[in-house]
Parts: C-alpha cells; structure tokens; sequence
C-alpha cells in the first residue's frame, strides 16, 4: 500500500519554487516528517506608494490598494503568488509564510486623496492580497484605511474571504450610506474539506455564508465571487453553491474560472499530486482545455472565463443557476459626486 505524503499543516503550498531574481536558489520541493513547520513572521516595510493603477480591461476597477504583500491564506491556486518573487521570496511556501506589512499605508493613501491632481474613481481593496487577512486582527491597518476613505468621501471596493471585516461594519455602513462601497466575497465551495485543502487559513464556508447574510441584511452592495472555478474539483457544486447564496437573500454571483500563471502552475500541480493524487491527470487536463491546451491564458477577455467546450458547460452551469434562484442584480454604481480634496474643499468654504 503506497503511503500517503505528508503535508505542510495548514499550508495550501507544499514546495517553495526558485526565485528568478536570484542567481542562486536553496529551496525544498519535498517535506517529510523530521521537518519543521513552516511558521508565519511579518516584516514592516514602508513604501514609497500604495495605490497601483490597474492595466487590465476586464477588471472593473481602475485602481487598487494593497495593505499586505503575501497573504497568509494559503490559497494554492493563487494568481498572486508570481508577485512575491519581486521582494526576493518564493510564491510557494515563502508567499503564506513570509508577510509584508505595509505600516505607512494610511498616510500614503490620505495623502493621495488630499492632492490636487488626483481625480476620483473607485479603488480596490485588495488586487492582489485579502486586506483582512489574519494579521489584520492585529495591525488594524484596513481599518485605517477605511477611515481615509471616509474622509475624503471616496469610493472604495473591498474582495475578502475572511470574516474579520464584520468587525468594521461601524465604517462600512457610513461609507454605504453616501453610495461608497461595495464588498465581494469569495466562496468557491460549499464543501468545507475541500476549502480546508484549498484555501487553509481563510474563512469557513458556513462563516462565509453567514458574512454575506449579514451585510446584505445591512444593506451593504454584496458580490459573491465563485473563483476560482477548477473541473475535476469544485465544479460540481455550482448549483448547490448558488442556492445557499440565494437563500441569504444576495443577488449577485460571478464566476472566474482557474487560470495556473506563473510559479503558481508547477506549485498547483504539486499540491494536486499530494491531495488528489487519483484525478491529477484528469483535473490539469480539463484546465487546459479551459485555455487552449495550456494551465495558463493572459488573454484579456478569455483569462477569467476560459474557452472551449467546458468553460461552456461551466458558464451554462451558473446561467441555469442565476435563472434557478433569481441571481440577476445588476452592478453595482458608486458614487463618485462626493469626493473633492480637501485643500479644495476649504477654498469652496470661503
């Protein structure tokens, strides 16, 4: 009988991939007993800025803000893993393990929103990294944040998987009042030991569910996210997934499905020899499928939803599932009326 390989607990990484920044690399791409675990530290750092113009036609917001680098999630599938690797740290098991606290994001922000030049438009939280990732129980750093946004009566977007942001709903309904904010969760199970090997830091489905109940029953703007969708894995639920969003009474469901970009590729089909040894095979075939033959399209317009026969079933999947149980809101509108600078705004006072 073969034996089971022994995993990082709590860790969706399994290797750490070389750094290609550096000329040369000691990483580990097989753990066994005698090693230690793998523990979390957090580096303060303090950037020059902290908001990032977005370049891609097919996301909806034109900027974002990322509090954090690395993100202690875990999720394997991550796009943003790639990013890590421009610190000098691997995307694999450095990207979860080693964090990067950005202390200055704040100041960097509100003195953003007090110039002149700047011109208003909506801003995410976070492109790149949850902004209530665990750490933020701690640093208070989003919080922050939320209040520059409030000041300045600026437009703010917010995609979390972490129930933590409930302990921000004192701003959140201010900022909701003036038509400022909207939130995307992302859920992409309802099964929960599948969520645990996927995404092993983050929330809880039921805590998830429960998270979107909570805010639309305040009137908060809610988007559940359904990313990534991977065949041969989660994509059998869709239906299920919708009809417990449905029954928290949010309209609003979108779907991404699973593109391997990157580190992210070799890092993914670690993880899936690991867990799901018995449809490896099966489950990177059906990715490729997804992207002409390949773990990985950047094709703007095609990377979200792939192509081919099954990103066709799988967007057949939520139309029957957004008919099914009325999922068919509309997008969401900020308001962009209220924002002005605040040196402009003491002149209008005179």
């Amino acid at each position: 009988m073969r034996e089971l390989p022994v995993l990082q607990k709590g860790r969706g990484a399994q290797i750490n991939t070389p750094i290609p920044f550096q000329k040369y690399n000691v990483f580990q791409d097989e753990y066994d007993e005698e090693l230690e675990v793998v523990e979390t530290s957090f580096q303060d750092v303090f950037p020059k800025t902290i908001v990032n113009k977005v370049e891609s036609p097919d996301v909806h917001h034109s900027y974002s803000l990322n509090p954090y680098q690395g993100c202690e999630h875990g999720c394997v599938y991550c796009y943003a893993r790639n990013t890590h690797t421009y610190w000098g740290y691997s995307a694999g098991l450095d990207f979860e393990s080693k964090i990067l606290v950005k202390r200055n994001a704040p100041e960097l922000l509100d003195n953003l929103l007090s110039s002149k030049s700047w011109k208003v438009a909506p801003i995410m939280m976070s492109g790149n990294t949850d902004c209530y990732q665990p750490i933020e129980k701690e640093t208070e750093i989003t919080r922050e944040l939320l209040k520059v946004f409030l000041k300045h009566r600026h437009p703010v977007g917010i995609v979390t998987k972490n129930s933590l942001i409930l302990r921000d709903m004192d701003i959140i309904s201010q900022l909701n009042k003036l038509g400022l904010v909207s939130v995307a969760v992302s859920i992409n199970t309802v099964d929960d030991h599948l969520r645990r090997q996927l995404e092993p830091r983050a929330s809880t489905t039921q805590k998830r569910l429960q998270l979107i109940a909570t805010l639309h029953q305040a009137g908060i703007p809610v988007t559940v996210l359904a990313a990534p969708i991977i065949p041969g894995l989660n994509d059998s639920g869709i239906l299920n997934l919708a009809k417990k969003v449905a029954a928290t009474g949010v309209k609003r469901l979108s779907h991404i499905v699973v593109r391997l970009n990157g580190d992210v590729a070799p890092i993914f089909q670690d993880w899936l020899k690991k867990t799901h040894s018995d449809r490896t095979e099966k489950v990177l075939n059906k990715i490729k499928n997804l992207h002409g033959g390949k773990l990985n399209d950047s094709d703007f317009g095609k990377r979200m939803k792939g192509e081919g026969i099954i990103a066709d079933i799988i967007g057949q999947q939520f139309a029957l599932a957004k008919r099914l149980y009325l999922l068919n809101d509309p997008p969401f509108e900020y308001n962009l009326s209220l924002y002005k600078a605040p040196k402009v705004f003491q002149m209008s006072l005179f």
